[in-house]
């Protein structure tokens, strides 16, 4: 899959067969391992985003984690700009060039810190000013970009809003001009009024920062919206990768017929003719995971050829990727 793309555009981040596993106790010394995030490989091309859904769950976040090394993967590689990340003077260069948006902007803030202490507290980890003036001068700057005024920078996180919280982490996120941002859900807390202001203003600061994004949600409409290309989990594994559109309009996974199928429609006209495909049963827990495709127990077009193997991600037509056995049958 690397090689396509590769020819299409400069890659930035590029994983393969990045593996994600915690040893959970399950008895008396013993641990069995919880597949987080298994085998999965892609690449984002600089300047783009890629939006990651799937049920929670899924291993979205763990990916985000794990492309960052704020969990150390177990397996598989993660190159960044040209560079592999291995060693901790790896890690840290990559911490200066990449970081995240967290989800949640009540517990993602320290409450102890005032705002500016909070932007800034990047810029005195990596040392990034000469003296006090140019460190607030930097921290004013980052608000502004993001619609926050400068007498809001001697306040504590808990005099604020959610968006307006959400706004603090974002200039943190900001502060060493990174290339690449990982947004792990983060306008899922927020109302949706507020939802909207937060998404132009990602879109509005990547067109000036020329910055690349990760952009992990399970709300596939706001996904649409922000991404250039999307990218479905499901337990562990990806899916189904393609263009934004062709995803939305042509999707060929049977997970992703159903989750695009439950998308609302503003037209009553086409809601009615739009057939739901509910899925049955619940989603098995990734201790305990089906043989094969994972996503076989809820599948309605499964065949006993599915329980045998897990289905190659493999490109079915010019960057369009899927993992299905019948992928020619349904």
């Amino acid at each position: 899959m690397s090689e396509h793309i590769e020819k299409n555009g400069d890659i930035l981040v590029d994983v393969r067969h990045l593996k994600q596993y915690f040893n959970i106790n399950v008895g008396w010394l013993k641990t069995k391992p919880l597949k987080a995030v298994d085998d999965v490989s892609f690449s984002i091309r600089r300047g783009e985003t890629l939006g990651l859904v799937g049920e929670s769950g899924c291993g979205k976040t763990t990916v985000g984690r794990s492309i960052l090394h704020l969990y150390q993967p177990t397996a598989g590689e993660v190159i960044f700009n040209g560079h592999p990340i291995k060693s901790k003077a790896d890690i840290r260069e990559l911490r200066e060039k990449a970081t995240m948006v967290f989800q949640d902007p009540y517990s993602s803030l320290n409450p102890r810190m005032t705002v500016s202490d909070i932007i800034g507290e990047p810029l005195d980890i990596h040392k990034a000013y000469k003296n006090k003036e140019e460190r607030l001068h930097r921290i004013l700057e980052l608000m502004d970009q993001v619609g926050l005024n400068s007498e809001h920078a001697s306040r504590y996180a808990h005099e604020f809003s959610g968006g307006q919280r959400q706004r603090i982490g974002i200039a943190r996120a900001l502060a060493l001009k990174p290339d690449f941002i990982v947004c792990d859900e983060p306008v899922s807390a927020l109302d949706v009024s507020i939802q909207a202001q937060v998404i132009n203003m990602f879109v509005e600061l990547q067109e000036q920062m020329n910055l690349t994004y990760l952009f992990i949600a399970h709300d596939i409409l706001v996904v649409r919206h922000i991404s250039d290309r999307i990218a479905v989990m499901y337990l562990g594994k990806m899916v189904e990768l393609a263009d934004a559109a062709e995803i939305y309009d042509q999707p060929l996974h049977p997970y992703t017929r159903s989750l695009m199928s439950a998308v609302p429609q503003p037209d009553p006209k086409v809601a009615k003719a739009n057939k739901r495909i509910v899925l049955s049963g619940d989603i098995p827990s990734p201790l305990n995971a089906p043989s094969g495709c994972p996503f076989r127990t809820r599948c309605p077009n499964a065949a006993p050829c599915c329980a045998e193997a897990m289905p190659e991600f493999k490109e079915v037509k010019p960057g369009h990727f899927v993992a299905c056995h019948r992928l020619n049958e349904i």
